[in-house]
């Protein structure tokens, strides 16, 4: 770990590794966990895409999730049980394996975002992700009293006379640009591990929220600091490690 080959790697992974569980407490607060996974498979097809346009991929993978968070309230409004997740889900997928099948230039990091490239993560992948991190807790930490108002009661923006939408767009850009940031380095399942159970182990354990968030931020984050020693002394991928570590921590406890 004294060496900057596998230190910058494993500070990339740690900072996803602190925001992800926190931001899945709100997504699985709001019955939003599918949006996480649909939100990573869309940053996946949009890197791709960019890479053939000849763009920085993480651009592309941050602007096309953007553009779901943005626009993902506006289809929630005309579909119900998740059904706008879902689509987006398949359609990101959909598009990432048809670009990594048909474009050779665009197979190798098809594999890479899906499987994940933490090892290879550098200064470039560190930076945006510590920077993404900490701009997205603050954000959390504006917005949590709104989006828990919002959903014990959600008819107080109403009866106030105060929009609703502000907040829940805003919240879905957050999510969406922080997945995206964690689906370059950890891959669509890592970042989706991370993002979904500790926060599932929480709120099975937890008293109360407050208790909730810590437990799902001490859980996260251990999880990746096991799984990255594990990785690193069995030479094994890192994403698989994580999602399997987090798997067997789920069935324990569940």
């Amino acid at each position: 770990m004294s060496a900057e080959l596998f230190l910058i790697p494993f500070l990339t992974g740690l900072a996803c590794a602190i925001v992800l569980p926190v931001l899945g407490c709100y997504l699985r607060l709001r019955d939003e966990w599918l949006a996480a996974l649909a939100y990573s498979h869309v940053a996946a097809a949009g890197a791709l895409l960019a890479l053939l346009a000849g763009v920085p991929p993480v651009l592309g993978g941050l602007s096309m999730a953007a553009l779901a968070g943005a626009g993902r309230r506006l289809f929630a409004l005309r579909l119900s049980g998740g059904a706008s997740d879902a689509l987006l889900l398949v359609g990101g997928w959909a598009i990432a394996v048809l670009l990594a099948a048909n474009a050779p230039m665009a197979e190798r990091l098809g594999h890479a975002l899906f499987d994940g490239q933490l090892y290879f993560a550098g200064s470039q992948e560190l930076w945006p992700v510590a920077i993404g991190g900490v701009v997205a807790l603050l954000a959390l930490r504006a917005l949590s009293s709104r989006l828990l108002l919002a959903r014990v009661y959600p008819d107080l923006f109403r009866l106030r006379g105060l929009p609703a939408w502000p907040i829940q767009v805003g919240f879905d850009l957050m999510a969406a640009l922080s997945l995206a940031l964690a689906t370059m380095s950890l891959g669509v399942m890592g970042a989706f591990a991370l993002v979904f159970i500790p926060p599932w182990l929480a709120f099975r354990r937890a008293a109360n929220w407050r208790a909730g968030l810590g437990w799902a931020l001490a859980i996260g984050v251990l999880a990746y600091v096991v799984a990255f020693a594990l990785a690193l002394g069995l030479d094994q991928p890192f994403g698989p490690v994580l999602a399997l570590l987090l798997v067997l921590a789920g069935l324990l406890v569940a």
